[in-house]
């Protein structure tokens, strides 16, 4: 990367000391090691004294800051200047942050305080509307006002083509990529590398044998097989350090060293599916509503439905078939219908307003064919009928 990070250096330098403003993308894959060239050269540029006492750093985050009031507030946050806003009432956007940025210029007026802005997941602001906090983040790198540098970070190749046309004119069209050459056996090495104890260990005769150990388990055919999996789902290092931190967790005083079943259970726990997770906690009644959802969505060809058509599909089985679920009361049922509201099994439709009865407000189930048949093997003590009902092509 020392090509990207002298680049994204050179732009950064020439903000914080020469007070020019600048606008870069970097964009790549999950993993391939955005944040850390950007933290980097941060680290770097923070070790002249000059730029350390100088320059503002301002981290947003296109998943904690949803929209731009929340930006706004958050902006105003790490600059220190909630005293400085206090109860003013602004306008417009612009001239709020306007006024932020003016309030950091020095007692001559003259000489403005350089801004670093580092927007993470950037091609989420996009979707703010009017990309009213990029237009004008935008805007002022462009103008002779207060030096700022923006600093975006995306996975998505064509995060230009979200921003509109007024916010591309302003950007610099400087982009960073980052593309991970990652190769498998290089990957098994990153993980031998990971798990390996260092050479000043302590306890020396540990050190070797746990070694030993993991050079033996990157060997192994099994785990081999478990790491190519999990290679090939992402290359992203968090999601490794998660998989070797759960396989890790398995070491014990009587089993010194990771085995590849602990691997491979590891992986299992890593790939779970929560959704099919929760349904194994649903009570027999809440189970017997998911199944009627399911044969509503195969009838209607997954159409949305709403509460009492779940209810009629419900009392149809509780008549027909089933000797081992109890009839339950309406005020019932609809307990454990909201139930799975609560728990994101099933999601209202947006059209569905809040005028129309709570018994009619269509919904739509979020479980496929699979996640169902599967809790249903799991569920402990699962009566046969439901399981029947579950299967029969049409309930």
């Amino acid at each position: 990367m020392e090509s990207q990070h002298k680049h994204l250096l050179e732009l950064l330098r020439r903000t914080a000391v020469h007070g020019e403003s600048n606008s870069v993308l970097i964009v790549g894959p999950r993993g391939a090691g955005k944040t850390m060239l950007l933290n980097c050269v941060l680290k770097e540029l923070l070790e002249v004294n000059e730029v350390k006492k100088n320059v503002l750093l301002v981290h947003l985050n296109g998943l904690l800051q949803t929209d731009d009031r929340i930006a706004l507030k958050e902006i105003t946050r790490q600059l220190h200047l909630e005293n400085v806003v206090g109860d003013k009432v602004f306008g417009s956007f612009a001239e709020n942050l306007a006024f932020l940025l003016e309030a950091l210029k020095k007692g001559d007026r003259s000489t403005s305080r350089p801004v670093l802005f580092t927007l993470d997941e950037f091609d989420l602001f996009a979707h703010h509307k009017n990309q009213t906090l990029l237009y004008n983040l935008l805007d002022i790198s462009q103008s002779a006002q207060t030096p700022v540098a923006v600093v975006g970070l995306t996975c998505r190749l064509d995060v230009l083509e979200l921003l509109e046309k007024r916010v591309k004119s302003r950007f610099s069209h400087r982009q960073i990529h980052l593309l991970s050459p990652l190769r498998f056996n290089r990957y098994l090495e990153i993980v031998q590398q990971q798990l390996s104890l260092p050479s000043d260990f302590p306890d020396h005769k540990f050190c070797e044998d746990w070694n030993a150990s993991v050079k033996a388990l990157c060997e192994d055919k099994s785990a081999e097989a478990v790491l190519q999996k999990h290679f090939n789902a992402s290359k992203d290092f968090r999601s490794l350090h998660m998989l070797l931190m759960l396989a890790l967790s398995r070491v014990t005083v009587s089993n010194p060293a990771i085995r590849p079943a602990d691997l491979l259970e590891a992986s299992r726990l890593c790939t779970a599916d929560s959704k099919a997770n929760v349904l194994h906690g649903l009570s027999i009644l809440e189970l017997c509503l998911i199944i009627a959802m399911k044969h509503l969505n195969d009838i209607y060809d997954g159409e949305p439905f709403n509460f009492q058509m779940v209810h009629n599909e419900f009392k149809k089985f509780i008549q027909r078939k089933s000797h081992s679920v109890h009839n339950f009361e309406k005020p019932v049922v609809i307990k454990a219908f909201e139930h799975l509201q609560q728990l994101e099994l099933i999601k209202p439709m947006d059209g569905s307003t809040a005028k129309t009865q709570k018994e009619y407000q269509l919904v739509k189930l979020m479980l496929d064919h699979s996640q169902i048949m599967e809790a249903l093997q799991k569920y402990p003590q699962c009566p046969t009928d439901v399981k029947q009902w579950a299967v029969s092509a049409f309930g």
